[in-house]
């Protein structure tokens, strides 16, 4: 079973569910003759709850009709697995030493209809060089032809290159601010990193926001 922090799971008819359909609606449509399959969410820094707005906004898609992957590229601490109460004995890192798992990805079906996950799997002693290997981009498109949206969480910007790395290869990046957390320059600092690379900024979605009728999420 997920973790009680899935409110699109738990909650669905609540404000902060709303939210996340309404975020999921806004990328979607963001951009007609640009249109987004592939995106990152990150954040500036650690604990800013990046990877519980990831897993509730791919349930969103799912449960939107959209087949979806969720991804969790953030090879150095890894937490969707948690999330979602399963193994991460393999995941990412095997596709990327194992040619057999190119061609049957080990994705697992979680109990969302529409949603696999795919994670880390061993973590590799040098994620960046994994990142930006020409074998990530091989990843990518193989899982593109398995679904129609495919969403990474990724490690904070600041943390690693790993973000900007992934972010080039990417549709787009999401990048979650934390309300009360978050400090102003550490976000403009993310932002400015990921745009020195060229990397497609889509927007921020501010999370933790004090407003009880948003449920602490406001997309």
């Amino acid at each position: 079973m997920a973790n009680t922090k899935l409110i699109t799971l738990t909650e669905p008819r609540s404000a902060a569910s709303e939210a996340f359909r309404t975020l999921r609606t806004n990328l979607m449509f963001s951009s007609v003759e640009q249109p987004i399959s592939t995106l990152l969410v990150t954040s500036a820094a650690q604990s800013e709850g990046k990877s519980i707005m990831l897993a509730n906004l791919a349930v969103a898609f799912a449960q939107g009709g959209h087949k979806t992957i969720l991804v969790d590229a953030d090879l150095r601490r890894p937490s969707q697995h948690e999330l979602w109460g399963i193994p991460n004995e393999r995941g990412l890192t095997t596709m990327m030493l194992d040619n057999a798992a190119l061609s049957t990805p080990p994705l697992l079906d979680t109990e969302v209809q529409n949603l696999q996950l795919l994670t880390t799997g061993t973590l590799p002693p040098n994620p960046a060089d994994v990142i930006s290997s020409p074998r990530m981009a091989e990843i990518i498109g193989l899982l593109k032809a398995r679904a129609h949206y495919i969403l990474f969480d990724g490690p904070p910007v600041l943390a690693a290159s790993d973000a900007a790395l992934l972010g080039t290869k990417l549709d787009g990046v999401l990048l979650v601010v934390k309300a009360g957390h978050t400090r102003r320059e550490h976000a403009a600092r993310a932002r400015q990193a990921l745009e020195r690379v060229h990397v497609r900024v889509v927007g921020a979605v501010l999370s933790n926001a004090p407003n009880e009728n948003t449920g602490g999420y406001y997309g």
